[in-house]
């Protein structure tokens, strides 16, 4: 099963902000320059394809159920935006064989956006991923948002992650987010079942959006791990001393979330506000995070000094 976001035709428990953006568009004040923030897996790019499907196919045949929040796979601008043939939507993001949107995807975007539009429709633009823009990449993005084309929207994608002040005042941010209840249910309508029969209930926690929890049962599923058999410190170490993270980003993002998850726990059970190397190594998560440093180390210690403490 796949989550890619540009296939989803159902958007969960975040119609109310499709909503806000579909009353903006009505009343022509919908932003041309949109910043969604919020913890990767929370469904903002899925949210993002939902608006524009539902700009662009107004005057279809099978136009956008607003109704029911869902894209109707029979319209057209579903179609074309699936096969990357939409000429209305362009997509930017980082591509599998690096970190970062490079310099080059900048200047491709730029090109396709000089050139004239065979129709009069609105435009759109989706950079997912927006930290990893490196410094090339932000200051020729800077120039185009600071003058774009008429009739063009961008609409940016953060997750979380630290961005350059002068990349994020150009654009008017929407703070993404759900509760944890929320987020069960979402879960279990993505699985179609109760997430209790995939996953030990030690590692569900405040953290995981839907698309981690998602994510992370299935590469297991891939590993040969079972889920259900693991609580949260044995998680942990089968995690660190296998380099499962080093298969995988987002599992390498979900273990940081889960460290902190643990020192959580912990001085929740001791009923203190302290609890050693909790403040030590948040700060080396932040620092990691920050920084792209090497998380290798980090874990090891983690491991070395907790773990096996």
């Amino acid at each position: 099963m796949s989550l890619s976001p540009i296939n989803q035709t159902n958007l969960f428990s975040l119609d109310n902000y499709l909503l806000e953006f579909v009353e903006l568009y009505k009343k022509k004040r919908l932003p041309t320059k949109i910043l969604l923030s919020g913890d990767k897996g929370l469904g903002k790019s899925t949210l993002a394809f939902h608006l524009v499907n539902y700009i662009l196919s107004i005057n279809e045949e099978y136009p956008y159920i607003i109704k029911e929040s869902k894209i109707n796979p029979d319209n057209k601008s579903y179609k074309l935006a699936i096969n990357g043939s939409n000429p209305n939507l362009l997509l930017v993001d980082t591509l599998s064989e690096k970190k970062n949107i490079d310099i080059n995807q900048i200047r491709e975007l730029i090109n396709n956006l000089n050139k004239s539009s065979f129709n009069n429709r609105e435009r759109f633009i989706i950079i997912d991923n927006i930290e990893t823009l490196n410094i090339s990449s932000i200051n020729a993005l800077l120039k185009v948002l600071e003058e774009p084309p008429s009739n063009t929207y961008f609409i940016l994608i953060n997750n979380d992650r630290f961005i350059l002040p002068t990349l994020k005042s150009r654009c008017i941010n929407f703070k993404i987010s759900l509760d944890h209840k929320t987020s069960i249910s979402v879960i279990n309508k993505i699985l179609d079942n109760d997430i209790m029969k995939f996953i030990n209930k030690d590692l569900i926690n405040y953290y995981l959006t839907p698309g981690q929890v998602f994510h992370l049962i299935e590469f297991f599923k891939i590993q040969k791990h079972d889920l259900k058999d693991y609580d949260l410190r044995s998680f942990l170490k089968l995690v660190i001393k296998d380099n499962l993270y080093k298969k995988d980003t987002l599992i390498k993002d979900i273990i940081f979330q889960y460290i902190e998850f643990y020192f959580l726990t912990k001085l929740k059970l001791a009923k203190s506000k302290t609890f050693d190397y909790y403040d030590y190594f948040l700060k080396r998560i932040n620092d990691t995070k920050k920084f792209n440093l090497d998380e290798e180390s980090l874990f090891m210690e983690f491991e070395y000094k907790i773990l096996n403490g």
